[in-house]
Protein backbone atom coordinates (compact mmCIF):
# COMPACT_ATOMS: atom_id res chain seq x y z
CA UNK A 1 0.00 0.00 0.00
CA UNK A 2 1.25 3.27 -1.12
CA UNK A 3 1.90 5.96 2.38
CA UNK A 4 -0.71 8.15 0.32
CA UNK A 5 -3.43 5.60 0.36
CA UNK A 6 -2.82 4.22 3.96
CA UNK A 7 -3.83 8.12 5.02
CA UNK A 8 -6.71 8.00 2.77
CA UNK A 9 -7.49 5.10 4.74
CA UNK A 10 -7.45 6.50 8.54
CA UNK A 11 -10.34 8.55 10.50
CA UNK A 12 -8.41 11.04 11.55
CA UNK A 13 -11.30 12.45 13.78
CA UNK A 14 -12.12 9.33 15.22
CA UNK A 15 -8.48 8.92 16.02
CA UNK A 16 -7.54 12.20 17.76
CA UNK A 17 -11.18 11.61 18.92
CA UNK A 18 -9.86 8.53 20.55
CA UNK A 19 -6.85 10.36 22.11
CA UNK A 20 -8.72 13.22 23.43
CA UNK A 21 -11.25 10.49 25.30
CA UNK A 22 -8.21 8.31 26.65
CA UNK A 23 -6.25 11.84 27.99
CA UNK A 24 -9.55 13.25 29.42
CA UNK A 25 -9.00 9.67 31.85
CA UNK A 26 -5.48 9.93 32.71
CA UNK A 27 -2.45 12.60 33.09
CA UNK A 28 -0.49 10.89 30.30
CA UNK A 29 -0.19 11.85 26.73
CA UNK A 30 -0.55 10.42 23.54
CA UNK A 31 0.66 10.69 20.13
CA UNK A 32 0.33 9.33 16.17
CA UNK A 33 2.58 9.75 13.83
CA UNK A 34 2.57 8.54 10.08
CA UNK A 35 5.76 8.48 8.19
CA UNK A 36 5.78 8.45 4.63
CA UNK A 37 9.39 7.48 4.06
CA UNK A 38 10.87 4.66 4.12
CA UNK A 39 12.31 3.53 7.64
CA UNK A 40 13.97 -0.30 8.04
CA UNK A 41 13.81 -0.04 11.80
CA UNK A 42 10.80 1.75 12.21
CA UNK A 43 11.43 1.62 16.69
CA UNK A 44 14.68 3.52 16.24
CA UNK A 45 13.01 6.00 13.90
CA UNK A 46 10.37 6.54 16.46
CA UNK A 47 12.44 6.73 19.16
CA UNK A 48 14.28 9.75 17.46
CA UNK A 49 10.79 10.93 16.77
CA UNK A 50 9.80 10.64 20.58
CA UNK A 51 13.16 13.20 21.30
CA UNK A 52 11.70 15.60 18.81
CA UNK A 53 8.61 15.96 19.89
CA UNK A 54 9.43 16.71 22.92
CA UNK A 55 7.43 13.91 24.46
CA UNK A 56 10.49 13.26 26.86
CA UNK A 57 9.20 16.84 28.82
CA UNK A 58 5.87 15.45 30.08
CA UNK A 59 5.62 16.04 33.79
CA UNK A 60 5.08 12.87 34.48
CA UNK A 61 7.23 11.23 32.12
CA UNK A 62 4.31 8.85 30.78
CA UNK A 63 4.07 9.92 26.75
CA UNK A 64 3.66 7.18 24.60
CA UNK A 65 4.10 7.48 20.46
CA UNK A 66 2.18 5.08 18.16
CA UNK A 67 4.74 5.48 14.49
CA UNK A 68 3.19 4.16 11.84
CA UNK A 69 5.79 3.50 8.29
CA UNK A 70 2.87 2.34 6.00
CA UNK A 71 5.81 1.96 3.23
CA UNK A 72 7.33 -0.86 4.95
CA UNK A 73 4.36 -1.94 6.46
CA UNK A 74 5.44 -1.35 10.16
CA UNK A 75 5.17 0.19 13.24
CA UNK A 76 6.39 0.72 16.46
CA UNK A 77 5.19 1.76 19.93
CA UNK A 78 7.08 3.89 22.16
CA UNK A 79 6.65 4.49 25.98
CA UNK A 80 8.63 7.29 28.09
CA UNK A 81 9.73 5.52 31.49
CA UNK A 82 7.62 6.35 33.23
CA UNK A 83 4.94 4.19 31.44
CA UNK A 84 7.63 1.67 30.61
CA UNK A 85 7.82 1.07 35.13
CA UNK A 86 4.31 0.66 35.57
CA UNK A 87 3.32 -1.31 32.59
CA UNK A 88 6.88 -3.52 31.22
CA UNK A 89 7.25 -5.21 27.91
CA UNK A 90 4.58 -7.72 27.67
CA UNK A 91 1.93 -4.62 27.84
CA UNK A 92 3.64 -3.62 24.73
CA UNK A 93 3.92 -6.79 22.80
CA UNK A 94 0.15 -7.22 23.62
CA UNK A 95 -0.83 -3.89 21.92
CA UNK A 96 1.69 -4.56 19.17
CA UNK A 97 -0.09 -7.51 18.79
CA UNK A 98 -3.66 -6.54 18.80
CA UNK A 99 -2.49 -3.49 16.52
CA UNK A 100 -0.78 -6.48 13.96
CA UNK A 101 -3.65 -8.73 13.67
CA UNK A 102 -5.93 -5.45 12.62
CA UNK A 103 -3.79 -4.35 10.72
CA UNK A 104 -2.83 -7.53 7.98
CA UNK A 105 -7.09 -7.11 7.99
CA UNK A 106 -6.58 -4.05 6.66
CA UNK A 107 -8.44 -2.21 9.51
CA UNK A 108 -5.87 0.49 10.05
CA UNK A 109 -7.65 3.07 12.17
CA UNK A 110 -9.11 0.22 14.61
CA UNK A 111 -5.72 -1.06 14.68
CA UNK A 112 -4.78 2.27 15.98
CA UNK A 113 -7.68 3.12 18.10
CA UNK A 114 -7.34 -0.18 19.43
CA UNK A 115 -3.90 1.07 20.59
CA UNK A 116 -5.05 4.18 21.82
CA UNK A 117 -7.64 2.29 23.52
CA UNK A 118 -5.39 0.07 25.51
CA UNK A 119 -2.85 2.90 26.06
CA UNK A 120 -5.51 5.07 27.56
CA UNK A 121 -6.39 2.26 29.94
CA UNK A 122 -2.81 2.04 31.49
CA UNK A 123 -2.31 5.41 31.63
CA UNK A 124 -5.74 6.00 33.19
CA UNK A 125 -4.93 2.98 36.10
CA UNK A 126 -1.22 4.05 37.31
CA UNK A 127 -1.52 7.72 35.74
CA UNK A 128 -5.27 8.89 36.57
CA UNK A 129 -6.07 12.91 36.00
CA UNK A 130 -5.16 15.13 38.41
CA UNK A 131 -6.92 18.87 39.45
CA UNK A 132 -4.85 20.12 37.72
CA UNK A 133 -3.67 18.45 34.84
CA UNK A 134 -3.57 20.11 31.20
CA UNK A 135 -3.32 18.68 27.77
CA UNK A 136 0.80 18.78 27.35
CA UNK A 137 0.91 17.82 23.91
CA UNK A 138 -1.23 18.09 20.50
CA UNK A 139 -3.82 15.61 20.08
CA UNK A 140 -3.21 15.54 15.87
CA UNK A 141 -1.67 13.54 13.96
CA UNK A 142 1.84 13.97 12.61
CA UNK A 143 2.81 13.36 9.43
CA UNK A 144 6.05 13.79 7.51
Amino acid sequence: MKPGEFINELDEDRIIGAIAEAERKSSGEIRVYVSHRWRADPLAFARKRFLELGMTRTRQRNAVLIYLVPRTRQFAIVGDQGVHEKCGNVFWQEVAAGMSELMKKGRFTDAILDAIQRVGDVLARHFPRGPDDQNELPDQIVKD
